[in-house]
């Protein structure tokens, strides 16, 4: 039976909270009032608080035509959280003392270079985990959805023209982020992949995850991907490998039961796996965003936004947000925690709509007791 472990755990860990299910938060309420009004497909959510599961619900079905419903063991695609999987991997060999946060990651790249060459050598482990480059937004990576191999394209960023000096401005990647995959094998002498699986995946217990396609597909309790024109019905996306082919970047496939102890290792509760020196390394603001200021506008609280290693750090409302976001072929996924309040949040959609995005809010403003007129009534 498919992670019979995960099943037996969750179900007696289900059981045993049903007091705190009855009782359902402002946020939970309103979840259930969007998620019944919305348009999508199937979506799975959870909040860890502390370190218990408080809230676990999944709705709609893996695939349309279908009677087989989203399980918190169905398996998704997280694309861009796998970025602060990597990092977190990175930080645990820093604290290791095997690799240092100002290595040149030219250590252990040699396709890599920069358009003004004499730069090239300036480009270290914390500018790739903290997207300062100084390469333009998602560089190349129209080459990558063409089929081009991430060796292939970093040959030719060095016909890019940089938008600023190497680690003075922060501008999102994936084919240059991935690049970290070549300083983990180097240092831990395994595949990426396999380096991941054995120092985080193994040891958290997370069963169900994954990489690339093979792996998404390996059992049948998988999620398939739905995307739609405006007022279009909905139509299955197939699975395609371009962003599996950068790991590091978006490559890993998970459950909500597996997000939930992530999530939860994040939040400080494995110390024998993610040790409180690297939670720091990760969670320590590196890079001003203020594109995300732009993007987030309509969350109202939203005072300033960083990214660390790998994750956003966002102050809403005073309070230090941890996040992280992911979209690809109509998957969608969205990680975050308040750490002052020992609080966080998990979803997973494999359809994309505008109220999934909505979410986050919702339960920020119900956490920290703020107005919100989509809340049924103001968080105690």
């Amino acid at each position: 039976m498919k992670n019979f472990r995960n099943t037996v755990f969750y179900a007696a860990l289900f059981l045993a909270s049903l007091p705190a299910y009855a009782n359902n938060t402002p946020f939970e309420q309103a979840l259930h009032d969007l998620v019944n009004d919305a348009d999508m497909v199937g979506m799975a959510a959870a909040v860890v608080r502390g370190e218990d599961i408080t809230f676990m619900e999944t709705w709609g079905v893996r695939e349309l035509g279908s009677p087989a419903e989203i399980t918190p063991d169905t398996t998704f695609r997280i694309a861009s959280l796998s970025k602060g999987i990597a990092a977190t991997l990175t930080a645990k060999l820093i604290a290791a003392e095997k690799l240092s946060i100002n290595d040149p990651i030219t250590l252990f790249n040699d396709d890599f270079q920069l358009k003004d060459h004499s730069n090239t050598g300036a480009v270290t482990v914390k500018d790739i985990l903290s997207h300062r480059v100084s390469l333009p937004p998602f560089a190349y990576d129209n080459l990558l959805e063409a089929g081009k191999s991430p060796t292939t394209i970093l040959r030719r960023l060095k016909e890019v023209k940089p938008i600023c000096e190497v680690g003075e401005c922060y501008a999102y990647q994936n084919v240059a982020f991935n690049m970290i995959t070549s300083a983990i094998a180097s240092v831990g002498r395994l595949p990426y992949s396999e380096s991941v699986e054995t120092e985080l995946f193994e040891p958290l217990g997370m069963y169900s995850a994954s990489f690339g396609s093979a792996g998404l597909q390996r059992e049948d309790d998988w999620a398939r991907s739905y995307s739609r024109t405006k007022n279009g019905p909905w139509k299955t996306r197939s699975v395609k490998e371009a962003y599996y082919n950068v790991p590091a970047a978006g490559g890993v496939n998970a459950s909500l039961i597996d997000m939930t102890k992530w999530l939860s290792a994040q939040m400080g509760y494995a110390p024998e796996v993610i040790s409180d020196e690297v939670l720091q390394l990760l969670q320590t603001p590196v890079v001003e965003t203020a594109r995300e200021m732009w993007r987030y506008r309509r969350m109202k609280h939203l005072a300033n936004a960083h990214y660390g290693l790998g994750w956003r750090l966002y102050q809403y409302a005073d309070t230090l947000v941890v996040n992280h976001s992911g979209s690809v072929e109509g998957y969608s996924a969205q990680i975050a925690f308040l750490p002052e309040r020992d609080v966080g949040l998990v979803l997973l959609t494999n359809s994309r709509t505008r109220e999934f995005w909505d979410i986050l809010q919702l339960f920020l403003d119900s956490e920290l007791g703020l107005e919100n007129p989509d809340l049924v009534s103001p968080a105690q």
